[in-house]
């Protein structure tokens, strides 16, 4: 059971004074996956990424890194994992490729010069090898962190916001290289503030609240829960109430009406709901209709729905 696991926590808890930031965390990650955790302020992402990675040790509860316990065998759990935080951990005094072989000489890995050219080249970096950390654009200076925690190949690698105010284009690269990771067989536990980040990488959700884990599943079981988003744009507002009628009909949702914009919306389950039956049915009821639109439901609905609030990244309680 175990074997299939890179990370299995069963009951971690962890208290900071009064504030109990996790209440009975209980995780199951499959080994060459990549487990996307979000959840709202405070709800103890941070505080499960500091236990998982030994920066903190657990009151109650126990946990298997790569198959090693957590807490008596902390030094072989630190040997099998890379951890890239929300802060660049490079020095900026040193160049990029002064940081990687460092890190791999640090690391007691061999040919560290031949190491550190092979992550520059497949970070995009190799250009900038020989400048200075320090002048690197926020998005270059993830990227050689990233890099760092790769010297050694670890087989679980924990990324807590990997991507916090980088540009589109080097949010880019990082989905990409850990895309190729998870594709080589290392384990990654993201956090993400992004959920188009976790929708596009990870391959199951755990959502935590109040210190437990409240829902998991992949992106699309998740969405299926909450179900899709029909609306109608009506000529006037009259019609408003007879739209509502049509989609309370169809759908078996509350309808919420948006007067500024005039349209009528409800969340439906119901996965044989067509835009084409959705028009008709609104035209047999005689609604002047400007517009109509079935929407799939995003991870940002998933997130309002499940957890009543948008998602948020920091944590109170660490």
């Amino acid at each position: 059971m175990t074997s299939t696991y890179a990370v299995l926590s069963e009951g971690l808890e962890k208290r900071f004074g009064a504030v109990h930031a996790l209440r009975g965390l209980d995780l199951a990650v499959a080994r060459g996956t990549v487990c996307g955790v979000l959840g709202p302020n405070g709800a103890g992402k941070t505080t499960a990424v500091r236990l998982l990675t030994t920066l903190l040790r657990p009151d109650a509860g126990s946990a298997r890194i790569a198959g090693h316990d957590l807490v008596r065998e902390a030094a072989e759990v630190r040997a099998r994992i890379g951890v890239t935080g929300q802060y660049a951990s490079v020095d900026g005094d040193l160049t990029g490729r002064e940081n990687l072989r460092l890190f791999a000489r640090l690391h007691r890995v061999r040919g560290p010069g031949a190491v550190a050219d092979e992550l520059l080249e497949r970070f995009g970096l190799t250009d900038a090898a020989g400048r200075a950390a320090s002048t690197y654009s926020g998005g270059m200076r993830r990227r050689l962190d990233l890099a760092a925690s790769l010297v050694r190949r670890p087989e679980v690698l924990f990324l807590d916001e990997p991507t916090t105010g980088l540009d589109p284009a080097s949010r880019s690269r990082i989905w990409e290289a850990v895309r190729e990771l998870a594709a080589e067989g290392t384990t990654v536990l993201l956090t993400t503030q992004y959920l188009e980040e976790a929708d596009r990488l990870a391959d199951d959700i755990v959502l935590i609240e109040r210190g437990r884990v409240a829902h998991t599943g992949s992106p699309d079981e998740l969405k299926s829960v909450v179900g899709a988003y029909a609306e109608a744009v009506v000529a006037g507002p009259e019609a408003m109430a007879e739209a509502a009628a049509v989609l309370d009909r169809l759908t078996g949702g509350e309808p919420a009406l948006d007067h500024d914009r005039r349209a009528v919306g409800a969340v439906t389950r119901d996965t044989t709901l067509t835009l084409p039956r959705l028009v008709r049915e609104l035209d047999a009821a005689g609604v002047p209709l400007l517009d109509a639109s079935i929407r799939p439901p995003t991870l940002d609905d998933v997130f309002l729905r499940l957890t009543g609030g948008p998602v948020e990244t920091e944590e109170r309680a660490a």
